[in-house]
């Protein structure tokens, strides 16, 4: 029905595309799947229109077709459900629906037309909504279903839906797979992109993988393929557990320990509990908005939980960002110019802030010298090439962010949250923050860790905990840690049995 064959799109000199196609069918569900940066956003913009290929062709009915923007492809019977909610808030739900006007009686819209053509399609889908409603006044789930709705009433022959139970619930999702099989017996050819793996073998029936760009699987019967095997055509060969060295836990009995229980926040995180000891390297992985950052922002007392209870070190609750700080909590952060540094302030003023602004520790006037020879004594103890006095935005982006690290480190924290640590860092510097992290725990200080880069998890962790939907799926651990396994539990919710 539709075969896109050998697309190509570059930015600048970027290949996002690399002679990437698929094949469509009448009446199947054709899964999409690939880590992030794989090329699946660009693939599926240039088959629904939004986007123009440097090379190769679409044919749609055995006819060669290029579409000039997402509305001439919706013409022509291509439809998708992007991933970002686009409807309109201050717009009904009838409005969001016929968005061009709908169908329309002696040049006025008609709105009774509207609603017949509207309401069986929302009942279809359990959208038990009023027509007239704002859709600012919606969950995001119902406003994401109200998209798919808005994609059906164009009658589509090809529906391309990506990532679409990214924001609904287990209830919403199911009839969504209903949904769809109706679809695909009416002989809608179906393309469905999503990072959970286990959503995707249920609902498909054949699946396709890119990784870098490239096609690496083709239009494989789904019953032929197995979970491992699709995370390996997404990684690559599944390499071995990382042999980064890993200390033991020296929490002992009655140590310093970082808990929560049943933690709950709205939308982010459902019952979490975690026993974070000193000495430890714990790791939280997951899929964009899976959760695990909302551990490091509730820890940090940068949101408050609606249920459960956070208890630091100190046996204090984290109130707020200023009160976690008081109480020993270290935020790093791989955004070290936007969250991290004042990068048009001298070394010294940056790596004493934190104990002289937040915490007040230097007094009232503090001598500039003596905050010079404790800036003097972080630069040699992290390797920070550069001056007391030097300006922090002249230094390299490997000694910037050991300047981060040194900031926090001059307060002397019990709990150390990292989030992307070595983001944008070259590969010496990189090794160089993780010895330094690795000291830290050696310290017995409490180590929380969020990476996007899952090699770094492995290198660096002793254990990783993995989420889904706001929740703990599975814990990765030993020599079973290694990017292979994190990615499929990250997929799938679950890991390998036993490891490699």
């Amino acid at each position: 029905m539709l075969v896109a064959s050998g697309l190509s799109k570059h930015y600048g000199g970027v290949a996002a595309l690399d002679g990437a196609g698929i094949t469509l069918e009448r009446g199947e569900v054709h899964a999409l799947v690939g880590e992030n940066g794989a090329g699946k956003s660009t693939l599926v913009k240039i088959i629904s229109g939004v986007v123009r290929p440097d090379g190769g062709s679409i044919e749609l009915d055995g006819r060669p077709v290029a579409f000039t923007d997402a509305r001439d492809a919706a013409a022509h019977g291509v439809a998708i459900v992007s991933q970002e909610v686009m409807t309109f808030g201050d717009l009904t739900v009838l409005e969001n629906l016929f968005p061009y006007g709908g169908p329309r009686r002696g040049g006025l819209v008609n709105r009774r037309a509207m609603e017949r053509l509207a309401m069986p399609v929302l009942e279809e889908l359990g959208l038990r909504v009023r027509p007239d409603a704002r859709v600012e006044t919606l969950p995001l789930a119902d406003q994401q279903l109200l998209e798919i709705c808005r994609a059906l009433l164009t009658e589509p022959r090809v529906l391309i839906l990506d990532e679409p139970t990214s924001a609904l619930s287990r209830e919403a999702a199911g009839r969504l797979a209903q949904t769809t099989q109706r679809l695909v017996e009416r002989g809608l050819a179906v393309l469905y992109i999503s990072h959970y793996l286990e959503e995707v073998m249920r609902v498909a029936g054949r699946v396709s993988v890119l990784r870098d760009g490239r096609i690496v699987l083709n239009g494989v019967a789904m019953a032929e393929v197995g979970l491992d095997a699709l995370v390996t055509a997404m990684l690559g060969t599944a390499g071995p557990a990382a042999p980064g060295p890993r200390r033991r836990v020296r929490a002992v009995r009655g140590g310093p320990f970082l808990e929560l229980r049943g933690v709950s926040v709205p939308g982010r995180l459902r019952e979490v509990s975690l026993d974070a000891p000193a000495g430890e390297i714990i790791g939280v992985a997951g899929l964009q908005g899976a959760g695990h950052l909302a551990v490091l922002e509730v820890v940090c007392g940068q949101i408050r939980p609606a249920t459960g209870t956070v208890r630091l070190p100190d046996g204090t609750t984290p109130r707020s960002l200023r009160h976690a700080v008081g109480a020993g909590v270290a935020y790093i952060s791989g955004d070290r110019k936007g969250r991290g540094l004042m990068l048009d302030k001298a070394l010294w003023e940056n790596i004493t802030a934190v104990s002289r602004l937040g915490l007040g520790r230097d007094g009232m006037m503090p001598r500039p010298r003596r905050l010079i020879e404790r800036t003097r004594l972080q630069l040699v103890k992290l390797r920070i090439r550069g001056r007391a006095d030097d300006l922090t935005g002249e230094l390299s982006g490997g000694n910037q962010q050991k300047a981060v690290f040194a900031k926090w480190l001059d307060a002397s924290p019990s709990v150390v949250v990292l989030d992307d640590p070595t983001r944008g860092v070259d590969i010496g510097a990189r090794a160089e923050m993780h010895e330094i992290i690795r000291d830290l725990a050696g310290d017995g200080r409490i180590v929380l860790v969020a990476s996007t880069d899952l090699i770094e998890l492995a290198e660096l962790c002793h254990r990783v905990l993995v989420f889904q939907h706001g929740r703990i799926v599975d814990t990765v651990d030993g020599d079973q840690l290694s990017e292979h396994e994190l990615s499929l539990a990250m997929n799938a919710g679950f890991s390998t049995p036993g490891g490699r």
